[in-house]
């Protein structure tokens, strides 16, 4: 069986930084101490005093297989995440036909076995005729339900009270929900239309504003209260919406909420230079919005980090704004975000894992992840924090070959990532010689 051992790490692990070397055994962690003796053909890595972590646990995907692959597969997108220090993925409903039964959910699990370099789950889509596909769904082996609660379209979404009512009463899965109003979303383009004919991308925290986010998270947030449902509450992106969600440590919640890290860094203020690289539903709103999302994070009512990445081509983003589609590719500088904000004291290394990794296994209660644990899966991250990573849409690795953070320096390097105990990013390439991914198992 194969063996690596890492030395001279800084881990990370349980609100905690210490030194110490890791040995992998197969797929898993099998020792860590302050000075391991290196066994015969062992392969070593000195880790210099780098940072090593959990591998990010991203509950937030848009991979756009099946139907959409122009922009981006399992395959491809997978391998940006690695890139980036995100190991394990749960990706969304909303491709092509969408994700809405039972059968259509396992062909994704076939593809992903194929071709994901990083551990995979996939969501469920509800729609308002579902609920018996939604009931056969497997605790175990399916990460959650997603619910579009407005503002989207086709079958996936979800508005009528009878439908939620039941999806929330009877879903025996983690609940995620999209939350934007659509009645609140038309009643604010009809207000601005009065004063104006057409709409840019500076219009669009003002369409989907505060009103439409809270009008529909309060809800769900009501919902889960009078069901006693276990409700998870995607990329919040405003102040007003924070009231709704508790304080303190994730462990027993019922209610959860996550943050993006482009909510996290970017405001309206980049629309001038970015455009529509950066038009997101939610919308990326103001910053005093994005700094009240950075201290939920310390109060912990923003109990989780994702990305929602999202890519477009980018010829689908150079059109006017009413026709641009939302999202933007994110998997493969998530992580760096966060280590400038690290860099910066906005956040501590501490902080970064609990919410990018240990957050998400309790949450999700998936098995063996999440942690730098003797035992667990060999999920891992080493990071050089003293040295940058320059951003060109050249270096990206997305399908859709661009990136919003073309030009920015960030202060850290992801200098190596492990898949179950394979190294499948050696901080200049991807490796792809095997797939050693597999499908997550959650503990419930």
């Amino acid at each position: 069986m194969s063996s690596t051992l890492i030395k001279n790490a800084k881990v990370v692990n349980e609100g905690k930084v210490i030194e110490a070397d890791v040995r992998i055994t197969g797929q898993k962690i099998e020792k860590i101490a302050n000075d391991i003796s290196v066994k015969h053909e062992e392969r070593v890595i000195d880790a210099k005093g780098s940072y090593l972590l959990p591998g990010m646990i991203d509950d937030q995907v848009h991979f756009r297989e099946p139907g959409l692959t122009h922009k981006g597969s399992i395959a491809t997108e997978s391998r940006a995440a690695v890139a980036g220090g995100i190991t394990s993925y749960m990706e969304m409903p909303n491709v092509s036909p969408a994700t809405t039964t039972i059968e259509a959910l396992e062909k994704k699990y076939d593809i992903a076995a194929q071709n994901s370099l990083a551990n995979y789950s996939f969501y469920l889509g509800a729609t308002e005729d579902n609920l018996e596909q939604i009931k056969r769904l497997d605790p175990t082996r399916h990460c959650g339900v997603k619910v579009f609660m407005g503002a989207s379209t086709g079958d996936l979404l979800v508005e009528n009270p009878q439908a939620l009512d039941l999806i929330f009463r009877d879903s025996p899965v983690l609940i995620v929900t999209h939350c934007e109003s659509g009645p609140v979303i038309s009643q604010n383009r009809d207000a601005l239309l009065q004063t104006q004919s057409e709409f840019t991308i500076d219009d669009h925290p003002k369409l989907r504003d505060a009103e439409a986010c809270f009008a529909s998270s309060s809800y769900a947030v009501g919902l889960a209260k009078q069901y006693q449902s276990q409700l998870h509450v995607l990329h919040i992106t405003t102040e007003k919406e924070l009231a709704l969600f508790e304080s303190g440590p994730i462990q027993n919640k019922h209610i959860t909420a996550e943050a993006c890290v482009h909510h996290l860094w970017f405001s309206n203020q980049d629309y001038t230079q970015l455009d529509n690289l950066i038009k997101c539903n939610p919308a990326i709103k103001y910053p005093s919005d994005r700094d009240a999302l950075i201290r939920a994070l310390h109060t912990n009512q923003i109990d989780i980090i994702a990305t929602d990445h999202a890519p477009h081509t980018f010829d689908e983003k150079q059109v006017p704004y009413d026709k641009a589609p939302a999202g933007l590719p994110l998997v493969q500088h998530a992580l760096l975000t966060l280590l400038d904000h690290v860099d910066q004291g906005r956040l501590s290394i501490t902080q970064v894992v609990e919410k990018t990794a240990h957050n998400p296994a309790i949450r999700y209660a998936i098995e063996g992840r999440g942690y730098i644990k003797e035992g667990y899966f060999a999920d891992l991250v080493l990071v050089d924090e003293h040295s940058p990573t320059i951003v060109t849409h050249e270096n990206s690795l997305y399908h859709c070959g661009w990136t919003p953070f073309a030009g920015h320096q960030f202060s850290s390097r992801i200098k190596s990532t492990w898949v179950n105990g394979q190294q499948v990013f050696d901080g200049e390439s991807v490796i792809t010689s095997s797939v050693p991914a597999m499908a997550m198992q959650f503990e419930r």
